[in-house]
């Protein structure tokens, strides 16, 4: 088997990995039948010389390869027909601006299998990059604060070396805080990451109550799960399972954290058909604090009122207008100050990749060789010979542009 780590077109440029040199030397150590290249490219976080110092060839072609592995979609005009890829395709929601790549895929014949789709017998996803956007939409966060309030000045995460100077950074930072109050939803690998920024910059930690309750006079947050900002429809007692599988059935109750929180942290994962979080409502209250949003979910129209766009890791902070609903000035006194960079990840690239590339060592590389006997790949397969998958077939109608 022939495997290609390719060359990431889409843009912005991402300079994330799905294999470091050194996890792709090893792989090559542990199945001597297994063949690496890289596709030569001068955007990656870890140079085509780091991979040939690890003994990976680097080419510029790539059409003998069985397996291409990338990070973000590939454009549809360099998919190779007849091929096995591996990206994070963003189709399997359904997301218009993505239809005309799928359906090229099927043209094509392409066996897809997108990141997001590769999971355990119980639903639980292998490979991820969330906590990485965690870590970095944390210390964003910060950096927003930062700039809105001028009280410091951060530079960009993308301009230090890991993650561990982001923290130096953040601790530094510290003395310069108000006592804000800090409102983090979320207990995935989203929250867990930006939880553990928090904690290494010094900013202690409350229960919800307290945090609704109590005034203090040093900065702190308090981090939250779904069963603090909904309620049941007919007051019954919240039930995650419920909630999971019968969202309609419960309303949004973030509002109380509004009226107390600077700073809202979005590292929650929304479901589809579940209320609304931060509601336009909510941030026209007269009595809304909120004046930091910093959503690393990123969803555009969803959950978080204050999201209208991405912004960018070159312009990572834009203003909304509570009253208008539309973008203005972050410096504004009346604007919320939005940070939504819907590749956060890539910021730390190298610390990044290095996470993901462990698990897809772990999990998905013993699979591909080894045969699939957990039912990974067979679950997570898209697309092959030109037709959905079965597990997939709901995505026919989206294919045809009927929905």
């Amino acid at each position: 088997m022939k495997i290609a780590l390719i060359k990431e077109r889409k843009n912005p440029p991402d300079r994330r990995v799905v294999l470091t040199p050194a996890q792709a030397r090893a792989l090559k150590e542990k199945y001597p039948q297994l063949e690496i290249v890289v596709e030569s490219s001068g955007n990656r976080a870890f140079s085509d010389d780091e991979y040939k110092k690890a003994g990976i060839p680097v080419v510029d072609d790539i059409l003998d390869a069985d397996v291409l592995l990338g990070v973000k979609e590939v454009p549809v005009e360099a998919l190779i027909p007849g091929k096995k890829y591996f990206f994070f395709s963003h189709t399997i929601k359904k997301q218009p601006h993505n239809r005309k790549l799928l359906q090229a895929v099927l043209d094509k014949n392409i066996e897809l299998y997108d990141h997001e789709t590769l999971t355990d017998k119980e639903g639980r996803r292998l490979v991820a990059f969330g906590y990485y956007a965690g870590v970095v939409g944390a210390y964003n966060a910060i950096r927003t604060f930062g700039l809105k309030s001028g009280l410091f000045d951060m530079p960009k995460a993308i301009e230090l070396k890991d993650k561990e100077e982001l923290k130096k950074v953040l601790r530094s930072v510290y003395p310069k805080l108000p006592p804000i109050k800090i409102v983090l939803t979320g207990k995935g690998r989203v929250g867990s990451g930006a939880k553990e920024m928090l904690d290494a910059m010094g900013i202690r930690e409350v229960t919800p109550e307290e945090f609704l309750s109590r005034k203090f006079d040093e900065p702190v947050y308090t981090q939250v799960d779904v069963d603090w900002y909904n309620i049941h429809k007919e007051g019954k007692p919240f039930d995650f399972q419920e909630f999971f599988t019968h969202p309609e059935r419960f309303e949004g109750d973030f509002e109380k954290f509004t009226k107390v929180a600077d700073m809202y942290i979005a590292g929650h994962y929304y479901g589809e058909g579940a209320p609304y979080i931060l509601t336009r409502e909510h941030l026209q209250a007269p009595d809304n604090k909120i004046k930091v949003v910093a959503d690393i979910s990123c969803d555009i129209g969803g959950p978080v009122a204050s999201t209208i766009r991405a912004s960018t890791i070159d312009e990572p902070v834009y203003g909304y207008d509570p009253r208008t609903g539309k973008e203005t000035d972050y410096k504004n006194p009346d604007a919320i100050a939005v940070m939504a960079v819907d590749n956060l990840p890539n910021e730390i690239a190298r610390d990044a990749s290095e996470g993901f590339g462990e698990n897809f060592m772990k999990y998905i590389i013993p699979a591909l060789i080894e045969g699939d006997k957990d039912g990974i790949l067979e679950r997570a397969r898209i697309t092959r010979d030109g037709q959905l998958m079965p597990r997939y077939a709901y995505l026919q109608d989206y294919v045809d542009g009927k929905e």
